[in-house]
């Protein structure tokens, strides 16, 4: 069994700050997380999405974010432990053991949840069995392997708008497919794409799936009758995701609906688990990337205190040199 004093479940951006911050303080990190690559739902959702309201950063794009969170960590060499789930918590001489789903077991001097909303998946297109990897995707990682093709974007969402964004000025073609005239994604960015040569098609659901090896177009049906064939070499179904903590909902936290409780430092009801970032709740909670931030120096410091009771709750800032 290996030994570390702060394992984080979740590599989004608040996991990645509370590895730095935890670094800084002169702790051992660990981060666990069920995606393949560091950043959360922000790499494997909208990496090249500007994100506009993180403190200093007037606009950055997503994966610009995570590399700069990573770097930042990168001296205080934390251990990441990816495409790995945390499965059991147990108790050993008061302190946490994790159980991974590889069989491993990490003693922990504290544990720091920051899996946002916790595990996620992408809800599926309907039509779309048999073609995954065939051209059907549901991230877009790597926006550059889309250009110079046909791209069908299939949602009304925030995501589906800013892939549309991203995607035009690459994409041989782009038609975005929303089954309603309404939209969830945010008017100004509507209002973008419309001023795009991208084709919006409303009230409409693709139907079929042409092709072989790949995908080579798609039906649509508009209104409930009126049938069309367009030619799409890529789709990228952003229907949302639905999500939920997975075997974190078996541990005893005390839960409201899919987020943790926790008090003013963070901790939760069990003894040395401490959570920050989207997933957590509290009265007056505000879910922002900055939020997040603010929440896992919070809850590394009181860890810190948890591990050792003779150490300051506030070490200082890290701008302070010797």
């Amino acid at each position: 069994m290996r030994e570390v004093d702060v394992a984080v479940i979740g590599a989004g951006p608040s996991g990645l700050f509370a590895a730095y911050y935890a670094g800084f303080r002169g702790l051992s990190v660990a981060v666990i997380d069920a995606l393949p690559e560091p950043g959360g739902q922000v790499t494997a959702m909208y990496p090249e999405k500007l994100i506009l309201d993180v403190a200093g950063f007037p606009a950055i794009k997503g994966r610009e974010l995570v590399a700069n969170l990573v770097a930042q960590a990168a001296p205080f060499h934390p251990e990441y432990l990816l495409g790995t789930r945390a499965e059991k918590l147990a108790y050993l001489d008061g302190r946490p053991v994790l159980g991974l789903a590889g069989g491993e077991q990490l003693h922990c001097g504290a544990v720091l949840v920051t899996g946002g909303l916790g595990s996620f998946t992408p809800r599926p297109l309907p039509v779309a069995d048999g073609f995954l990897g065939a051209g059907i995707v549901y991230f877009v990682p790597q926006p550059a392997e889309l250009a110079g093709q046909d791209v069908l974007i299939v949602g009304g969402g925030d995501s589906a708008f800013d892939w549309a964004v991203t995607l035009q000025p690459i994409a041989r073609s782009v038609t975005l497919v929303h089954r309603r005239e309404k939209f969830r994604a945010h008017a100004s960015t509507v209002a973008r794409v419309r001023s795009l040569p991208v084709r919006v098609v409303v009230n409409a659901e693709v139907t079929r799936l042409y092709g072989e090896d790949q995908v080579t177009g798609a039906e649509l049906t508009v209104r409930g009758c009126a049938v069309e064939k367009v030619p799409a070499s890529s789709v990228v179904a952003a229907l949302g995701f639905t999500a939920d903590l997975g075997p974190l909902a078996e541990w005893g936290l005390t839960l409201d609906r899919r987020h943790i409780v926790v008090d003013s430092t963070m901790a939760t009801n069990l003894p040395r688990v401490f959570a920050a970032g989207d997933i957590t709740e509290y009265p007056g909670k505000v879910r922002l990337i900055a939020t997040g931030f603010g929440e896992a120096a919070t809850a590394v410091n009181n860890a810190a205190v948890a591990i050792d009771p003779t150490a300051h709750l506030f070490p200082g800032h890290s701008s302070d040199g010797g």
